[in-house]
């Protein structure tokens, strides 16, 4: 018992222990470093990209995937963007977010299998990435350069959700976390001192209970593997956990480090009320101030304890369970304590045996130490204790009468197939608690997909699992069609003049479809799968291969077909699911079939895009009557779509439209259609000043605009009266320059005089000038002792202005001195 209890260390009112898994099998030289890193919980896969920032054609970074005992699975040289974050879905395949957006997904075996884009704006960039898991499936969590957050909730059910904006963040922020709280999914982040939580409709400031405010900024958090728990570290070394809802403290420590930690990671099991979080630094490991370790390394949770992976072993760290350290636990008293004993001492044919059992048996407390024995030993990794106390049990099952050995036998069985999949070779370290919630069927599930399948049939045999769940099914994956492909793919490789579609479709034509479709998953051109896949009336699949492709022709041909077999309701809601082939069917739409477009707006009931084509059909109607009741449907779809600002917009075009008719009624006009400012222009043409006013009351046309637009048209109509009762109608909000510059640009110098003195002074010298008045313009530089207009008004001297130039040379020297 001294032994087992070693390597245990006290942590409140509990003890973690940490248990070795394996001697990593891989040979990384320069360990961990400079590394993405991602493993998958429940013992899964572990994906490594080295140097991911590295851009080096020459020099592609490696993108690896081992087991969790580090047998290489994967390897393959990284041809797109620079990666973000590497996460696992909850059926190990692989994500890969880029800075531009777009996340990569393959298999276990390093196999592209499809992409989606986490924004539709091409100048995304993406400055952190989280991947999480929900109830809803894997989810991904982005912050991009504009602070702002884009949620996916389940990737294979792609909804991009944009949070809030968060008041005063520029960048990305201090630290943040995924949280599933109430069947919602949530962001919580630290910007400096303050705590924000973003759902869907709101950013609210949040506190910690009980925080001191001697604290300082959060600068890491972490939420436990059930969201349940949340866990704060301060630049000042304060370690705060507490409930995820941020209602309840559990406990406040000071680490004595100031410094960010790598990782910080939930140490907990199931049921426990000992909180515990386990911090890595570059050379440090703690458990919230207890236990050090040296090596490199990286954090995985799980549901009962925490993998540590480093570059030459994998440990497990976790809470001791309570029923092991009752039975281990130094001069323990409990019955399952007292059994084990027993039996050592059976073992050696003492005495003591029959005292221990009496002593146990008084208590009538021996049915509970062989429960305790035999639930023990499924929480022990070392074969040897598991022995020990499964033996201990068998041993106290012979003194009872009326003991039921279900227990004993499921355990003994569960722990057997624990250890073969234990096994390096293999390279899944579940636990037992990690397997029960598991369950025995994704056991064999996940087994299949990594293509252990004579193991996975012997543990269905071992179990008698019934044929339909076990054997038969785990020998219906075995020879799939996908393994036969693979067989093919592995007998033909690249050799030359070998086409795969012309495999596929000998297999088409054998009646193999499903056979057919997955050779064509190794056909390299796309041109080649997809006219067999329609020709096999595979038109959804050859969709989406025509999409990954990127060859718009060739999405363009597959929507064509789709169209023509499928009947409007189905091809809309295929064309739905392939947001690519539904873009380009759209910029098809608006050049040839406006009417089907409206009808795809109407599908996807997307107001905005509804608004607008009904605003973008109103200008091809020559009938008012159309043009006005076209106009009306899109400021009611405006509303619908909560945009006010085009709403409002589409009103004031109304408007105008039915003033446009009137003037031409009344006047004759030729103003239908014109826009406002053109309408302005039209009737100040036409001298209409009235209804040009009242145009400019009722629109709300800027004064400057207006101004302008009246100066101009008097100006070019030589109505220089009207032009100076206009200039003195009010103070001109575009200054007296203006008119200037307008009247010298008609050839009137004689009226732009008459402006001039209104000028504001530092623009004095440019009206002079404008009037070729060199004198005045002289005089108002000199007065404003201003070297650069001096100079402007120099440049426009000649040899005959003598007296002039001495005068402003002599100005300029005296501007100098001083």
């Amino acid at each position: 018992m001294a032994f087992i209890t070693a390597n245990w260390n006290p942590l409140g009112e509990a003890f973690y222990r940490k248990t070795e898994l394996y001697e990593m099998s891989w040979n990384l030289r320069d360990g961990l470093r400079d590394s993405l890193v991602a493993a998958a919980p429940y013992g899964g896969p572990i994906a490594l990209l080295r140097e991911p920032h590295r851009r080096s054609p020459s020099s592609r970074p490696q993108l690896e995937i081992y087991s969790a005992s580090g047998v290489a699975i994967a390897s393959f040289p990284w041809k797109s963007g620079p990666v973000v974050q590497l996460g696992w879905t909850v059926s190990d395949e692989l994500l890969c977010v880029q800075e531009d957006g777009s996340v990569l997904i393959y298999d276990l075996f390093g196999s592209f299998k499809r992409h989606f884009s986490m924004g539709q704006s091409t100048k995304l960039q993406v400055l952190e990435a989280k991947v999480f898991h929900s109830p809803y499936g894997t989810g991904v969590a982005i912050v991009t350069g504009s602070s702002r957050f884009t949620l996916a909730t389940n990737i294979d059910e792609l909804k991009l959700r944009r949070l809030p904006e968060v008041p005063g963040l520029q960048g990305k922020p201090s630290c943040w976390v995924v949280l599933t709280q109430d069947r919602q999914t949530k962001v919580l982040l630290s910007n400096g001192p303050e705590l924000f939580i973003l759902d869907n409709t709101s950013c609210t400031a949040v506190c910690p209970p009980g925080l001191s405010p001697q604290a300082g900024n959060i600068v890491h958090m972490s939420v436990s593997f059930s969201y349940k728990y949340l866990a704060l570290f301060t630049d000042t070394g304060h370690l705060w956990t507490g409930s995820s809802h941020l209602q309840e403290k559990l406990s406040e420590v000071d680490t004595k480090k100031t410094t960010t930690p790598k990782q910080m990671i939930w140490c907990r099991r199931p049921k426990s009320q000992q909180p515990s979080v386990v911090l890595m630094w570059d050379r440090l490991l703690l458990v919230a101030g207890v236990c050090s370790d040296t090596d490199p390394c990286v954090l995985v949770g799980e549901l009962d304890g925490v993998r540590i992976v480093s570059s030459t072993n994998q440990e497990l760290l976790q809470e001791v369970p309570l029923v092991c350290q009752d039975i281990f636990k130094i001069a323990s008293m409990a019955p399952g304590a007292l059994l084990l004993e027993a039996h050592r001492e059976y073992e050696k044919s003492s005495q003591k045996a029959d005292e221990y059992l009496r002593e146990i048996k008084e208590q009538s407390m021996l049915g509970e130490a062989v429960r305790q024995c035999v639930e023990a030993a499924g929480h022990e990794y070392d074969t040897n204790t598991q022995k020990s106390l499964l033996r201990a049990a068998s041993f106290g099952k012979c003194f009872l009468t009326d003991f039921s050995p279900d227990q004993f036998v499921t355990t003994c069985r569960e722990l057997r197939v624990l250890n073969a999949v234990r096994e390096s070779s293999v390279g899944l370290p579940l636990t037992h608690t990690q397997f029960k919630q598991m369950t025995l069927q994704v056991l064999i599930d996940r087994l299949v997909y990594r293509q252990f399948y004579p193991l996975a049939i012997e543990i269905c045999r071992y179990l008698k699992i019934p044929d339909y769940q076990g054997v038969s099914r785990v020998l219906k994956h075995w020879a799939s069609y996908e393994a036969i492909a693979r067989a093919v793919c592995v007998k033909v490789g690249d050799s030359p003049g070998v086409s795969y579609s012309h495999i596929a479709a000998k297999a088409y034509e054998c009646g193999r479809t499903e056979l057919a479709i997955k050779l064509l998953d190794f056909e390299a051109r796309s041109g080649e799968q997809v006219p067999l896949l329609l020709k096999m009336k595979r038109s959804q699949l050859a969709l989406s291969k025509a999409v990954e492709s990127g060859d718009t022709d060739l999405v363009y041909t597959v929507v064509s077909y789709l169209k023509n077999e499928m009947n409007r309701g189905d091809f809309f809601m295929t064309l739905r699911n392939q947001p690519v082939a539904l873009s380009l069917y759209r910029q098809f739409c608006k050049l040839q079939e406006q009417d089907t477009l409206k009808d795809l707006y109407n599908q996807d009931d997307d107001h905005q895009e509804l608004a607008n084509y009904y605003v973008t059909a109103s200008y091809r109607e020559k009938r008012l009557e159309s043009r006005l009741s076209l106009l009306q449907s899109a400021v009611d779809e405006y509303n619908k779509a909560k945009n006010e600002f085009a709403a409002k917009a589409t009103e004031d075009e109304m408007r105008l439209l039915r003033f446009q008719r009137k003037l031409d009624d009344e006047k004759g006009a030729g103003l239908l259609g014109l826009s406002l400012q053109a309408t302005i222009e039209a009737l100040l043409a036409l001298g209409l000043h009235k209804q040009a006013e009242q145009l400019y009351r009722d629109f709300k046309v800027p004064d400057k605009r207006y101004w302008w637009l009246k100066l101009k048209s008097l100006a070019e109509k030589e109505e220089w009266e009207e032009l100076e009762k206009f200039s003195k109608s009010k103070k001109s909000p575009i200054g007296y320059l203006a008119f200037v510059e307008v009247c010298i640009k008609c050839n009137n110098k004689y009226e732009a005089k008459k402006y001039v003195s209104k000028v504001a002074p530092e623009q004095k010298v440019k009206a002079h000038l404008a009037v070729s008045d060199l004198e005045g313009a002289a005089d108002a530089a000199i007065e404003r002792r201003n070297e650069s207009e001096m100079a402007a008004v120099l440049s426009r001297c000649s040899a005959s202005d003598r007296l002039l130039i001495d005068r402003l040379n002599r100005a300029r020297t005296t501007a100098t001195k001083k």
